[in-house]
């Protein structure tokens, strides 16, 4: 018992020796720990007598807290000295200039679509909006596409739950609900643009279960199919900045229209083909109220993605649609 000031002494020394939280752990073990040196020193009590007994384990309690107040103290110091040494290596220099935020930008598909619409704003056509799911009205018989007509195996369609019996809506297949909507909502002269996001179901490098369409509508009296060529020409011309630029109407069938034409481009690897377009249909007329012995009218439809592709090069639709900022900070 004669040697406790030793042992104290020794495991303080111990304690002041070590700078590392995992080898205090181990001092305080070597003196506290079951088989430490105070520990031991506790065991042997025991064996005392009773005077004794009290005298010496007042001592050894005294030793006992002094080392663990020490061990306490050198745990706190060794704390601050690895925060210290941490806030030196993550020192903020604030005299350097802050961290610019990145600025954002229209989407590639959306910028083609102010611009056109910009073209035809400058002649004298408004914007119209409508819903994007849509009765099956709407979508297909106002537009003169009865059920049983061939042309809606032409569109593969989502269908949403809900709607009429025997009528579900649909997530709409083109804009042209929304010249439906416009005409039944506005009396002749109308001259509309139509954007929006479509959908149906069809998925490659060239198309997209959901992409842009602008539609086009003007509904007047005398309007006739010259009318329909020179605009859809002239517009054509201005978006791709080339007043040479051969365009060609070649006859085609639209449910809608009637005639109908597909819209041709010559570009450096030959025709291609951009929109259809055509004379509105006297049902259609019929079908919102306006009467075809007065008025007539032409519409035209095109893809703005397939737009975007032509007017930025870009060969595969996909790439505006997976979200990677590389490729579309291009057109910021």
């Amino acid at each position: 018992m004669s040697n406790i000031d030793t042992i104290l002494g020794e495991g303080l020394a111990a304690l002041a020796a070590t700078a590392d939280p995992v080898e205090l752990e181990n001092v305080k073990a070597r003196y506290l720990g079951k088989s430490g040196a105070l520990t031991e020193l506790l065991k042997q009590l025991g064996a005392l007598p009773p005077e004794e007994k009290r005298t010496q384990g007042a001592v050894i309690n005294q030793a006992k807290q002094a080392f663990e107040a020490a061990l306490n103290a050198r745990r706190d110091a060794i704390a601050s000295a690895q925060l210290e040494q941490q806030l030196a290596a993550e020192a903020l220099d604030v005299s350097l200039p802050g961290r610019g935020h990145g600025t954002g930008g229209l989407h590639p598909v959306n910028l083609v679509k102010e611009r056109i619409v910009a073209l035809f704003q400058s002649i004298g056509f408004d914007v119209a909006e409508g819903p994007e799911i849509e009765s099956d009205w709407y979508n297909f018989e106002a537009l003169n596409i009865p059920k049983d007509h061939p042309a809606r195996a032409m569109q593969d369609t989502f269908y949403v739950e809900g709607g009429e019996a025997g009528q579900p809506p649909v997530l709409r297949t083109h804009t042209s609900p929304i010249q439906i909507r416009y005409m039944q909502d506005h009396k002749p002269p109308i001259k509309i643009v139509a954007p929006g996001r479509v959908y149906r179901v069809d998925s490659d490098a060239t198309h997209s279960p959901m992409f842009h369409q602008m539609e086009g509508l003007w509904i007047a009296e005398g309007v006739s199919f010259a009318d329909l060529k020179a605009t859809v020409t002239d517009w054509l011309r201005n978006f791709f900045e080339r007043d040479d630029l051969q365009v060609r109407f070649r006859p085609s069938f639209f449910p809608f229209t009637e005639p109908s034409a597909e819209v041709d481009v010559l570009g450096e690897r030959g025709w291609l083909e951009v929109g259809g377009c055509g004379m509105v249909h006297p049902n259609v007329l019929r079908n919102v109220g306006i009467d075809p012995e007065t008025y007539s009218g032409f519409a035209f439809g095109f893809g703005l993605d397939r737009f975007a592709m032509l007017y930025y090069g870009v060969n595969d639709l996909r790439l505006f649609f997976e979200n990677d900022l590389t490729f579309l900070r291009q057109f910021r």
